[in-house]
C-alpha cells in the first residue's frame, strides 16, 4: 500500500524542520533528510530569473546530499565557522502550505517563509523571506526531506545567511 500525506501532516513535517533549525536542534533536524537529499537556494540570473541548475549556476547555497550538510553542522558546532559564533537568534514563521502532489511514495509541498534573525555580534535584526519547495520521501515509516529549494526573494544579504537562517 502506498503512503498517503495529507495537508496537516506536510504543515507538521515543515514546523518540526523550522523548530529545530530556530533551537539548534541540528541532530534532530537532519534526521528529517534522506541520505541523498538535495539543499538548494538558487541565485538570481536577473531580476526575475532564478538561476535554474545548481550544478551549472551560481548558487547561494548548495548541499547534494545529507553529508554536505552533517559538515557543515560540524562546523557550526566547533567553532570553526567564525560566522556562527555566537548564532544569531532566528525565527521562521512558514505558511501558505500546499500539498502540490502526493503518489508512489513522494510528495512535492509549496509554501513560503519569513525567518527574523538578530546577529547577535552587531545587535542587529535582518528578516529573509521567500517560498519554499520540499520534495518528501515516504522511507520506513516515515516521510523525509529528499530535497528542499528555497528561493530567496530578499536576496540581498545584509549579514551571513547559513542553512540555519533560511
Amino acid at each position: 500500500m502506498t503512503a498517503m500525506l495529507s495537508r496537516a501532516d506536510a504543515e507538521d513535517l515543515l514546523y518540526r524542520e523550522a523548530a529545530f533549525l530556530d533551537e539548534g536542534a541540528w541532530d534532530d533536524w537532519l534526521a528529517l533528510y534522506t541520505e541523498d537529499a538535495v539543499f538548494w537556494m538558487p541565485a538570481w540570473r536577473d531580476e526575475e530569473t532564478p538561476t535554474a541548475d545548481p550544478e551549472s549556476e551560481l548558487s547561494l547555497i548548495y548541499y547534494d546530499g545529507r553529508r554536505g550538510l552533517e559538515d557543515r553542522v560540524l562546523r557550526a558546532r566547533s567553532g570553526q565557522s567564525v560566522a556562527s559564533r555566537p548564532r544569531p537568534r532566528c525565527l521562521h514563521v512558514i505558511g501558505n502550505v500546499r500539498l502540490i502532489e502526493c503518489a508512489g511514495g513522494i510528495a512535492e509541498i509549496a509554501s513560503t517563509f519569513t525567518v527574523s534573525l538578530h546577529d547577535v555580534r552587531a545587535d542587529r535584526t535582518h528578516q529573509f523571506f521567500g517560498r519554499y519547495r520540499h520534495t518528501l520521501r515516504h522511507e520506513g515509516e516515515a516521510w523525509r526531506i529528499a530535497r528542499k529549494k528555497i528561493l530567496l526573494l530578499n536576496d540581498v544579504i545584509p549579514t551571513v545567511v547559513d542553512f540555519y537562517s533560511i
